[in-house]
């Protein structure tokens, strides 16, 4: 019999699968679950492991999206929180905590040190909601309502944030409530939208988006007063929902002496990259260029609390240009956020992952290119840091594979993977352009040893996988 539950003051003992039968008939499927065949509910996390009702251990490789870069129940953030509850768990965004001016001061001085630029931390909640300021900074400064984006790029699902995400599915349904976004094809090098190869392309695509100016008739600028109708272009350094793809190194400087040319900003998304899942503090610093805007979230918090914000040059959102109340959340800058927040930075600044995370993402990435010598639906392996990806194909390795994919990932939350010893699972996020990619973001301590069992449940799961395809 399924365990009672009580629900107002009536207790119901749920037919079936108990707690899944109400979530079937209560639960929106709106907020994305039900992605995969089978549904799992999870009962307790630890470290990198994600646990069942029934014990079975899950080792994870997406780690909420990124969100915590630094582990499940990590003893330092959890304790930070734990003193904040105690403390001062609530105050009204209007008034001053300490935690959020540290905070503040940190994220902008590391900022500062990085990029030799002065500039202030503008708090929100959700990521969404600190691209929707960011939006606002931009037509603030420049006038100007349209901007440019990147195809495959994914900016979020509120109505500006998902006008500037390239999915027109995000949009279908509830029609434009924001002035969408130019697309420009990012810098794909495995599927390059132009069919080019990279040893000799000389960043074609680049240069098709440098040829818009050109002329007038090309519809980003008036050539008389060479102005752009486009304010801002939004950026991911690496790209997250689109397969965690990775630019040529040139890319980004090249694109950016384009941008200076016609006054048009240039605004860095990390919400996914950011917090040294690529090896450097922002996966911008790769890339040998100064953003205009930083927009982040996530892994701030390591996944506790909500805590999102947004970083921009003096200029853009000092005070005078920029004045009090000119956007606002209530929940901002909870002092929850901003105090785990702080002890993150804390915890980076004493910490070394500037060295280790390179080293433990070229480990990884060579234990995925022996298993892409292995199995020829392995397309493609590429990693910066510890953000990497794995993109599955048909057996000419390039033909996208969407029902590979999926298999191999039920198969790993089944739990039934005997690799390792004993019975176990796998957690594997699902992205590209075709859903033929899997996007590995494990957490920043992941050590060898649990490098080599995760190989070692993929490939475990890719074979049972290629024999339910075939």
């Amino acid at each position: 019999m399924g365990q009672k539950i009580k629900l107002g003051k009536r207790q119901v003992r749920p037919k079936g699968n108990g707690i899944l039968d109400l979530e079937a008939k209560y639960c929106s499927w709106g907020d994305t679950v039900h992605y995969a065949k089978k549904l799992k509910v999870f009962d307790r996390c630890e470290g990198i492991y994600l646990y069942d009702k029934g014990g079975t251990q899950y080792l994870d490789l997406q780690m909420w999206y990124s969100a915590v870069n630094f582990g499940y129940k990590n003893p330092r953030l959890n304790e930070a929180l734990k003193r904040q509850i105690d403390r001062l768990p609530q105050l009204a965004c209007q008034y001053l905590h300490e935690e959020k001016i540290l905070l503040a001061a940190k994220l902008s001085r590391r900022i500062e040190l990085a990029f030799e630029t002065e500039g202030r931390v503008h708090f929100n909640v959700g990521g969404s909601s600190a691209v929707e300021d960011s939006l606002k900074l931009v037509r603030n400064h420049t006038g100007r309502n349209l901007v440019f984006a990147f195809m495959g790029g994914y900016h979020g699902r509120t109505l500006g944030a998902s006008a500037i995400t390239s999915s027109y599915r995000y949009r279908e349904k509830f029609g434009h409530f924001s002035d969408r976004a130019l697309f420009i094809p990012y810098p794909y090098c495995f599927r390059c939208p132009y069919e080019k190869k990279r040893e000799y392309c000389d960043l074609y695509c680049l240069r098709q988006f440098e040829r818009l100016f050109e002329t007038e008739y090309y519809s980003v600028l008036n050539t008389k007063t060479k102005k752009c109708e486009c304010g801002a272009f939004y950026v991911e350094p690496v790209q997250g929902t689109g397969g965690y793809i990775i630019p040529p190194r040139d890319y980004f400087s090249g694109l950016k002496e384009v941008l200076d040319r016609y006054n048009i900003l240039l605004v860095d998304d990390e919400i996914q990259m950011g917090f040294f899942r690529t090896g450097k503090f922002w996966a911008i610093e790769h890339f040998n260029v100064i953003p205009d805007i930083i927009v982040f979230g996530k892994a701030l918090t390591n996944g506790l609390n909500p805590l999102s914000g947004i970083w921009a040059k003096e200029e853009l959102i000092s005070p005078k240009v920029f004045p009090a109340g000119s956007t606002h959340s209530t929940f901002s800058a909870n002092t929850l956020g901003t105090t785990v927040g702080l002890e993150t930075m804390k915890l980076i600044e004493e910490s070394d992952f500037v060295n280790e995370v390179p080293k433990k993402g070229e480990y990884f990435v060579s234990r995925l290119k022996q298993l892409r010598r292995k199995y020829p639906q392995i397309g493609h392996v590429e990693g910066l840091g510890l953000a990497l990806r794995i993109e599955i194909c048909q057996k000419d390795g390039y033909t996208p594979n969407r029902e590979l994919t999926d298999a191999v990932m039920n198969i790993g939350l089944t739990g039934r993977l005997r690799a390792g010893g004993k019975r176990q699972g796998l957690i594997l996020d699902v992205g590209g352009y075709y859903k033929n990619v899997f996007t590995l973001a494990p957490s920043l301590y992941i050590e060898n040893r649990e490098i080599d069992l995760a190989v070692e449940l993929f490939e475990e799961a890719l074979a049972k996988g290629i024999t339910e395809t075939s």
